[in-house]
């Protein structure tokens, strides 16, 4: 038996606790006689791993049984999947627990990491913004990492406010932090974390929601919050081009729903729909970075500046230099 193949079986075990032959075999990629022989010589080398006949059976680890094979520390096993994020992990001040899960695994593989490191770089921040790291990104951070209360100063549109919060995860956005976090109401928010004024990561601990999924979380809470700043609505006509490059000029959420308002196109191809937007002013300046591509319709305001905006720029074109 493979020795990879025997630690990797070992460890699905004991995340999963009870896994048939079928499933052990997809997994490993392997047949299923194969994995029943894996099993037996783990057996025969003393770990305590036993087949559970009938429905609902399969293969299970002793409960209780917990092997070392990694080495690796909790701390430094819950960063060893942000290894590829240097930046990001320096900012919430986990460096040093990185690079002691990057040691002990580079103990194990060698030049691997290394290879993977050449291969692979993450640059989180989008073009042409400076990233700049929130000065409490660190005790929030903490606060995340370890269960505890956040008590905050936020500053947001309606004013500073003090906030009890229970931070369940982190987010970096294109260079900037948010922290999802559960206030005393048992709803959920997302919060700035280079708007909070002050923080304190509090002696005392929460309970994590078990149902929470960041993830998720976050893509409904960014649907929710594109929605909620598209307050107007223009009617345009689009060529072919500009109906293919709408993400060009809209989020992909704003670019399909506009999409699901199309008419259907006419003989030369060309679409009518609904652009919803933040204002007429953002309006204006997306409909007239499609230049001859798109043409308003409604409101007949936003018509008239666009008509004139177009006049004044043929007019500059109109004699040479």
């Amino acid at each position: 038996m493979r020795a990879s193949r025997a630690i990797a079986l070992l460890l699905l075990l004991q995340g999963r606790r009870a896994m048939t032959a079928a499933e052990l075999a997809a997994e490993l990629e392997v047949s299923e006689r194969t994995v029943q022989r894996d099993v037996a010589a783990l057996a025969e080398a003393g770990v305590p791993v036993y087949a559970e006949r009938g429905r609902g059976g399969g293969y299970r680890l002793v409960d209780g049984y917990q092997t070392r094979l990694t080495g690796l520390a909790r701390a430094e096993a819950e960063v060893l999947h942000l290894a590829g994020l240097p930046g990001p992990l320096r900012e919430m001040g986990l460096a040093g627990r990185a690079l002691a899960a990057r040691l002990k695994v580079a103990a194990v593989l060698g030049d691997a990491p290394a290879a993977a490191t050449r291969r692979f770089h993450l640059d989180a921040p989008a073009w042409f913004r400076r990233p700049e790291t929130p000065p409490l990104l660190g005790e929030v951070s903490r606060a995340v990492w370890e269960d505890r209360v956040l008590r905050a100063r936020y500053a947001a549109r309606g004013g500073t406010r003090e906030h009890r919060l229970e931070p369940h995860g982190l987010v970096l956005k294109a260079g900037r932090w948010y922290v999802a976090a559960r206030s005393p109401s048992g709803r959920f928010g997302s919060y700035r974390v280079d708007r909070f004024e002050s923080a304190k990561a509090d002696e005392e601990r929460f309970l994590r929601d078990p149902e929470f999924d960041l993830a998720a979380y976050w893509d409904a809470a960014s649907e929710e919050f594109a929605r909620s700043m598209h307050r107007e609505h223009a009617l345009v006509r689009l060529s072919p081009f500009a109906a293919e490059h709408l993400t060009t000029i809209l989020d992909p959420a704003a670019a399909s729903a506009t999409l699901a308002t199309a008419t259907p196109p006419d003989a030369e191809g060309w679409i009518t729909a609904t652009i919803p937007v933040e204002s007429w002013e953002i309006a204006y300046f997306m409909i007239l970075r499609l230049g001859p591509e798109a043409e308003a319709l409604a409101p007949p305001e936003l018509r008239t500046r666009l008509a004139t905006a177009t006049r004044q720029a043929a007019a500059l074109y109109d004699h040479p230099r």
